[in-house]
């Protein structure tokens, strides 16, 4: 990516208990339904963020397994309508995802988790909850109704993937990420090395 900062991709979360609040297909429609335009714009089509990206409701913080789909194929009606702002695709060296992120300029705060080596998270938070005097008792926003306050994306990575090199970064204005997961070496070679 030209003009761009690469984010740190973390691998030790303290939130052990982070989204265990379920998003329910109810719920989601009650909240989308209020009309707020910054929700319009995380949760609506053709946000990697939506519940219904994939044709149907799937809560996004269940990990979903994006590289076995082709984004042509899964995505074709929002493409045809114009509404996509997600694209995935694999070369024989990587698994890369790119996509608009929904916060405005410098106040976008996304983070990339690397989950037990088999999951990537990618979240933020839309508006900082406001802090109070007594910032140990202020509850985690990812561990209630995290919706209201922020985003997230789990995705399950293919077995080849090598997560603990996974790079993220951002474009310069903080508007498209991208994700680029290398894949490992194939071991075509241990055959030649096996002794009798």
């Amino acid at each position: 990516m030209t003009s761009c900062r690469q984010l740190q991709v973390q691998t030790d979360d303290q939130t052990p208990h982070k989204w265990s609040v379920s998003l329910g297909e109810d719920v989601y429609k009650r909240f989308f339904s209020q009309g707020s335009p910054v929700v319009q714009k995380v949760f609506g089509d053709g946000s990697l963020f939506s519940p219904f990206l994939f044709g149907k409701f799937f809560d996004p913080s269940d990990a979903f397994p994006l590289w076995e789909f082709e984004s042509d194929v899964l995505l074709s009606s929002l493409r045809s309508s114009g509404q996509s702002t997600v694209d995935w695709f694999q070369t024989d060296q990587a698994y890369v995802l790119k996509a608009e992120l929904p916060g405005v300029g410098k106040n976008n705060s996304v983070e990339v988790y690397v989950e037990n080596g088999k999951v990537v998270e990618i979240s933020g938070e839309l508006k900082q909850q406001k802090e109070s005097k007594k910032s140990k008792n202020t509850k985690d926003w990812r561990c209630g109704h995290w919706w209201e306050h922020g985003y997230v994306r789990k995705l399950e990575i293919p077995e080849d993937a090598d997560l603990r090199a996974t790079e993220a970064y951002v474009s310069h204005d903080d508007v498209i990420l991208e994700l680029r997961i290398p894949r490992k070496a194939s071991s075509s070679n241990d055959q030649g090395n096996e002794e009798s």
